[in-house]
């Protein structure tokens, strides 16, 4: 065992951050850790509770916009009745046409924000190594201001939907969300340490889930209400409000320096050093601790998808209420996620921790799939009481194989896989739902529960590497 191999297995229990195995910069010269002491005060939390509010006001919003559109465009007049249990007569063809330009234009705006966002958001990720997290996490928000500007601009003017395209690449060039995520996540990691960091890293996924839940609560019923611009006024002012409360308030947690440019090859090759340097037992465990990280968030986004078709639709039939009802209990899990995970971190190791997330996760899947009632289906969301408790795990886990002055660099990555999840989530799991209806209605569950198999045997197991290893340390230093 080399050195650097030696030192990628630091225990990560101990109270500090583990950057053991981290590789020189290129030039030679070893940078040192930049980061100020740890602070009290002040921190990051309400900033990604504020970005992610407004985003999910916005988004079912905008798609309602987009529908209501295209069916003014085409003469459609949505008076259509069919519904649960009532599917007579032929399908709609204006309906069909509408819902095809709403997909379609969808996709396109998701896509064109991704890519453009993959490329800024790693830039801005391994520059606030540099300049700090502060100027990042300032730009992105107020991108996303001026994005919703954009949305507004469209609604009063009746501009041409294409100008929601325009709106998204603009937000995107400034890093969009996943820059808010990058920053907040890297800001976390550089004031916390051990076990701490695991659950600072839980508490702002519990604000992303709280967060969302309050934007699904009122949106509908303000849009129903008031319109569209209201809500969209709120979300360009949560945005405002974040720049705002990013500049006065949150305390800086990197030394900025004060020669570091922004357009230059080595924020790019901060990731190839981050993910292909180092020795080989680092570089291997933030390789599968990325892929278990890709699977588990893959398969939330893809079930979630799902979860309204399946409730709206026989033997279910839900209506708004239990539906709303059912969406609700789905956020409840970010809360009771968090409890667990503190309470579970007295008595376990985090891997088993994760593990513990993943049968919680696997178990409320089950149930779910088989669900033919109103009461099976809640057993089920009730079984997913811990499925958020795998993900601060492994984002942490991540965190601590990295040095200080990548922090960023990589929770830029772990946010443009986060994106990625989510396009191949919806892509993967909308088309395996109407393909597998005629073999078992709940088949998708099943399989995303079997997927969830694979990243629960990959962290079990490299615990126990990990404690075979420090034993076998242990009795030859002895």
């Amino acid at each position: 065992m080399d050195a650097s191999d030696t030192e990628a297995l630091l225990p990560e229990d101990d109270g500090r951050s583990s950057d053991g195995g981290r590789p020189e910069p290129e030039d030679g010269a070893k940078r040192e850790p930049r980061c100020f002491p740890r602070r009290l005060g002040v921190t990051v939390e309400p900033v990604l509770f504020l970005s992610m509010f407004s985003l999910a006001l916005q988004m079912p919003l905008y798609t309602q916009y987009l529908w209501e559109r295209f069916s003014a465009a085409v003469g459609y007049d949505g008076t259509a009745t069919r519904g649960c249990g009532n599917s007579s007569g032929p399908p709609d063809a204006l309906e069909k046409e509408v819902e095809t330009l709403t997909a379609h234009w969808s996709m396109y705006i998701n896509l064109g924000g991704f890519a453009v966002g993959v490329v800024m958001v790693t830039l801005l990720g391994s520059w606030s190594d540099r300049v700090g997290r502060k100027p990042v996490l300032v730009i992105a928000s107020l991108g996303l201001a001026l994005q919703a500007t954009i949305y507004l601009l469209v609604m009063y003017l009746q501009l041409p939907v294409r100008w929601f395209l325009v709106g998204r690449l603009l937000g995107a060039l400034t890093g969009d969300f996943n820059a808010i995520l990058a920053g907040c996540f890297a800001y976390v990691a550089d004031v916390s340490s051990g076990r701490s960091r695991t659950f600072r890293v839980a508490v702002l996924e519990a604000s992303l889930g709280v967060a969302g839940m309050l934007a699904g609560a009122i949106g509908g019923p303000w849009r129903r209400a008031q319109g569209y611009t209201s809500p969209f006024w709120l979300a360009l002012a949560c945005n405002l409000a974040a720049a705002a409360y990013v500049f006065v308030f949150v305390s800086e947690s990197v030394s900025p320096e004060p020669a570091a440019r922004f357009l230059t090859p080595e924020h790019h090759a901060a990731f190839r050093r981050l993910y292909c340097a180092g020795g080989w037992r680092r570089r291997g465990l933030l390789w599968l601790y990325l892929l278990c990280f890709f699977v588990v968030v893959t398969v939330h986004f893809g079930s979630r998808d799902l979860y309204v078709l399946y409730e709206l639709s026989e033997p279910l039939c839900w209506g708004p209420e239990l539906v709303g009802l059912g969406s609700a209990a789905l956020y409840l899990a970010y809360l009771s996620s968090l409890l667990g995970l503190r309470v579970m971190q007295c008595c376990l190791e985090d891997s088993w921790v994760a593990v513990a997330g993943l049968v919680s996760n696997v178990a409320g899947l089950v149930v779910i799939s088989l669900a033919r009632s109103t009461g099976l289906m809640f057993t089920g969301y009730g079984l997913c009481f811990l499925f958020l408790a795998t993900t601060p795990v492994l984002r942490s886990k991540m965190s601590k194989l990295a040095g200080p002055s990548e922090q960023g660099a990589l929770f830029a990555s772990v946010a443009c896989v986060e994106g990625l999840c989510a396009l191949v989530a919806s892509g993967v799991f909308s088309s395996l739902y109407p393909v597998t209806l005629h073999i078992m209605k709940g088949l998708p569950f099943l399989l995303a529960a079997g997927l969830l198999l694979i990243p629960m045997a990959v962290i079990g197991a490299i615990r126990c590497w990990e404690q075979r290893t420090a034993g076998r340390e242990a009795a030859g230093a002895s």
